[in-house]
């Protein structure tokens, strides 16, 4: 791991995804990249009547010293950090960022169980996870000493998963995180029998190149299967696959990701399909 994006909103949220990135560059010796999505009045940029070239100066000056102030902080000692200001509101340029500076991880505040309504400057996470070609470690509470040393990724494993698998075994062996795999069962439409499942997992596990225990763990629904059976092996961040741009029917609309992310006591991080 050598580079991380940090967005800042100067918000409480922000602070923690800071402070774990901090932990993480420290651990790896890797470079935030913290970057601030300064959201301008429109009128101020394409109206000739509107526009004000002193007004918009001194709103990216008051901008980047109000950033300089946020970024004095103790666990930033040692850390190299380098400040980046955007001057419109546009999710998409956070995955330019990384991928212009060759980033290896998105962390990124959230208000919990507020809906996963406000990230930064007033979007959500889900525009972000659906740009990032890149995981998105998602942070909603203060973690002093953030650990990553059990990764839970939980899947359906189906064909279409397996790059999110890699993805994820590769992350797991970035943090050098011991990675426990898990496959919840539920009842009605969804349930497989255990000879189905196994056979399933079989597959997708001789697709990914890889021969590794998979846990099936039976619950009532998938989110509370993956934070009982992550409750269970005490793991320090859960994985899940999404659709990024293809749409996260799945992830992030009020189901799984955002279930997870809301009510999940570790952080929660998305690999794209």
């Amino acid at each position: 791991m050598k580079k991380i994006v940090v967005p800042v909103d100067f918000s409480e949220q922000s602070g923690y995804a800071l402070r774990v990135a901090a932990s993480l560059a420290k651990k790896h010796k890797a470079e935030i990249l913290a970057l601030h999505m300064l959201e301008l009045n429109q009128a101020m940029v394409t109206s000739s009547e509107g526009f004000n070239p002193e007004q918009t100066v001194f709103l990216i000056k008051l901008a980047e010293k109000r950033f300089k102030e946020f970024l004095d902080k103790p666990y930033l000692s040692g850390v190299e950090i380098t400040p980046i200001v955007k001057h419109f509101k546009v999710f998409s340029e956070v995955n330019d960022v990384a991928s212009k500076n060759n980033a290896d991880l998105i962390v990124m505040g959230s208000h919990g169980t507020d809906g996963l309504k406000e990230i930064f400057v007033g979007s959500n996470a889900e525009r972000v996870v659906r740009n990032s070609d890149i995981p998105v470690l998602v942070i909603k509470k203060e973690h002093i000493n953030f650990k990553a040393e059990k990764f839970l990724f939980a899947s359906g494993f189906k064909e279409e998963s397996v790059e999110a698998f890699q993805k994820a075994k590769q992350f797991a062996g970035m943090l050098s995180a011991e990675l426990k795999l898990v496959y919840i069962n539920t009842p009605g439409d969804d349930f497989l029998s255990t000879n189905d499942a196994h056979d399933r997992i079989s597959q997708f596990l001789s697709k990914a190149g890889v021969d590794t225990k998979v846990d099936i763990y039976n619950d009532y629904s998938v989110e509370n299967g993956i934070l009982n059976y992550g409750d269970k092996i005490g793991a320090d961040i859960i994985g899940i696959p999404t659709h990024g741009r293809k749409g996260l029917s799945h992830f992030f609309m009020g189901s799984i990701g955002e279930d997870l992310a809301n009510h999940s006591n570790v952080p929660v991080v998305t690999f794209k399909i």
